[in-house]
């Protein structure tokens, strides 16, 4: 999953939202030392794990294999990134864009827990408001286009529109099933967690 699904699984704690922000930049021995923002970097892994190891998601990544090659998941993730963002009112009462910018003022708040890669990531997310735009294909576009930019290998990331609006519908049912499990999966493991209380 990309930066939107991962917010939006940090039950609403800043200090979650934070370490599911900086997870990928980070290595064993840079782990926080502040609880939460360590569980944040926990529930980001496995929010990761069982996406990765999901069989609706392996099997949507067959589909998009042939248009990616090894990028596909990272297509993916992006993907289904949009399908949240288009379908928001399903799953949150707080509006996309109010939301959004409290993500990103959350975030800057917590910059003492950054490195330069994340704090650049930020940056540039919040200035785009990457995360509401998901919600347009154009929105989806600009993201991977900036993302086959920065790639090591030939990835097709810049034309990823194409793909997306050939198998909408069959992505579009793909996600609808997958998320709600990944949300319960996620609510299962760390829910009860007394960090977590609201």
């Amino acid at each position: 999953m990309n930066f939107l699904a991962h917010q939006y699984l940090s039950f609403n704690q800043p200090e979650i939202r934070i370490g599911n922000f900086i997870a990928d930049t980070i290595r064993g021995k840079d782990l926080p030392t502040n609880q939460g923002v360590l569980l944040g970097v926990n529930i980001h892994r496995q929010i990761d794990s069982f996406t990765d190891s999901h069989p609706v998601v392996l099997e949507t990544r067959k589909l998009l294999y042939p248009y990616f090659s090894k990028y596909a998941g990272v297509v993916q993730d992006v993907y289904f990134d949009h399908f949240l963002a288009a379908r928001w009112n399903a799953y949150a009462k707080t509006p996309l864009d109010e939301y959004c910018q409290m993500v990103y003022r959350v975030l800057k708040e917590g910059s003492a827990y950054m490195n330069q890669r994340a704090e650049r990531t930020l940056y540039y997310m919040s200035a785009q408001d990457w995360l509401s735009n998901y919600r347009l294909v154009e929105g989806v576009d600009r993201a991977l286009s900036g993302l086959s930019s920065r790639a090591s290998f030939p990835n097709n990331m810049d034309k990823a529109v194409a793909p997306l609006e050939k198998h909408y519908d069959e992505l579009d049912a793909a996600f609808q099933t997958f998320f709600p499990e990944l949300c319960a999966a996620i609510e299962a493991e760390f829910g009860r967690n007394t960090l977590l209380s609201t």
